[in-house]
């Protein structure tokens, strides 16, 4: 975590002892951390460039307090140890250099092969078919199960249904087919069975590219600001869990809030989305009650909601771990740049292969970043393209437990000088769905 500070020359050494007494307040505009009463812990703090870097240290854990003395640094993200020792600690193989501001997003993308912007229609279609047929085989799983391996049969069908969103969502980049119609038709399809509307979503969406990492104007993940949490104890409440255990579903608060509200909209985009909104409406309208005819409640269930979830696991998931950790700023208007946003902000993460396929490569996220235009068959090549010439400055993940209790445990409110304040800083007495992840999630990446 990082808080701004003055620039000090030669070695820097902060260290600060307290002793907390039950009730007081240990930080400057915030709550004690956490730790037990009667504890001593150590506040170290490191500058490199007008910004320090420090941790609290329980002395029952870290063996008693000691003094950090380290010389200053341009940038920490520069000091290759302290970048290694990063990403062992949030779950990481790899936390890039920071991008120098002269670097431009078309420097970037001008190094990108001229083929990886070609669109193949076999290849578009291909992937259609690994959806649909993946898809059919998923919903034959469900159906043949005893119900002990029904979990298995939502997880297949779930990740196979988010292979549809990743195909609308080559259409919605223009970058399904060189025929705009087809791919409006075969978005809106591919969308259908998710009941999420076509074209609201590629209208916000647009703008998550535009203005990624960008406070306020990015239409994916945000940090929590203070003043939300400090609004009611309900909503703080409600934050809290919807930032910790629930997160990996939080985006469908996201579809219900921002694609079905008309007044979201410019009027020349209304007609589109009201379009986008009938098919959806038509799919619950029909859809939904033959499921129900030919399957009952329970195929219901069953069949669509289940797997549904699981698809909302992974929109949640997806998004929140492309561009979320304690490293990767959210930066005003004023401070943004785009190439840093896309390049330095944007994370590549492994999963597994059977993931991989199923959801087309949508994983391979740092390319798409530098071009939406990027069919998602030509990814991993962009990708290559990227380590080669730009690789120290890269964020790379293996879908592990560390990251992901890395994101529910410290990614939550916004703070300029440090990025990320964990709820369990500002709010400790009502933080405990944190403290129960922190407690019961795996430490091992």
């Amino acid at each position: 975590m990082a808080t701004a500070s003055g620039v000090s020359a030669g070695p820097v050494l902060q260290l600060t002892s307290f002793c907390r007494v039950p009730g007081s307040r240990l930080l400057p505009r915030r709550a004690a951390t956490g730790v037990p009463a009667g504890n001593f812990f150590a506040k170290r703090g490191l500058v490199y460039n007008r910004r320090s870097y420090h941790h609290f240290l329980p002395s029952k854990q870290r063996g008693g307090l000691q003094a950090a003395v380290l010389p200053v640094a341009p940038s920490i993200l520069h000091d290759e140890e302290k970048r290694k020792q990063m990403a062992e600690d949030f779950g990481f193989t790899q936390i890039g250099e920071e991008l120098p501001d002269s670097v431009t997003l078309k420097d970037v993308m001008d190094t990108l092969p001229k083929e990886v912007f070609e669109i193949n229609d076999v290849k578009a279609w291909t992937s259609v078919l690994i959806s649909v047929t993946s898809y059919a085989l998923g919903l034959f799983f469900i159906a043949k199960s005893p119900w002990y391996l029904l979990p298995l049969a939502w997880a297949w069908t779930g990740t196979a249904v988010t292979g549809f969103f990743v195909i609308g969502h080559d259409c919605a980049h223009k970058s399904f087919s060189r025929n705009k119609l087809v791919e409006d038709i075969v978005g809106t399809l591919a969308f259908m069975p998710l009941i999420y509307p076509y074209e609201p979503w590629r209208f916000k969406h647009d703008r998550h590219h535009a203005k990624t990492n960008m406070l306020v104007e990015d239409t994916a993940w945000q940090p929590v600001w203070q003043k939300e949490i400090e609004s009611s104890q309900f909503l703080r409440k409600a934050i809290i869990f919807g930032y910790g255990p629930i997160r990996p579903w939080m985006s469908i608060a996201h579809w219900l809030i921002w694609h079905f509200d008309l007044k979201k909209f410019r009027p020349n985009e209304v007609p589109r989305v009201k379009i986008s909104l009938a098919s959806v409406f038509a799919f619950m309208a029909i859809g939904w009650p033959l499921i129900i005819l030919k399957t009952g409640l329970a195929g219901w269930f069953k069949f669509w909601f289940m797997p549904w979830m699981v698809y909302h696991f992974w929109m949640s998931t997806f998004t929140m771990v492309h561009h979320t950790a304690p490293h990767i700023p959210f930066k005003s208007s004023e401070e943004w740049n785009a190439a840093q946003a896309q390049l330095n902000g944007t994370v590549h993460c492994n999963y597994p292969q059977w993931i991989e396929i199923l959801c087309h490569d949508i994983n391979v996220h740092v390319p798409h970043h530098i071009s939406p235009r990027i069919p998602s068959y030509n990814l991993r090549a962009a990708y290559d393209s990227i380590k080669q010439n730009w690789g120290k400055y890269v964020n790379e993940a293996n879908w592990n437990w560390r990251l992901m209790k890395t994101i529910l445990t410290r990614c939550h409110v916004y703070d300029k000088e440090r990025y990320y304040v964990p709820f369990d800083e500002l709010a400790p007495e009502e933080s405990q769905p944190i403290k129960f992840l922190r407690k019961f999630m795996p430490d091992y990446a």
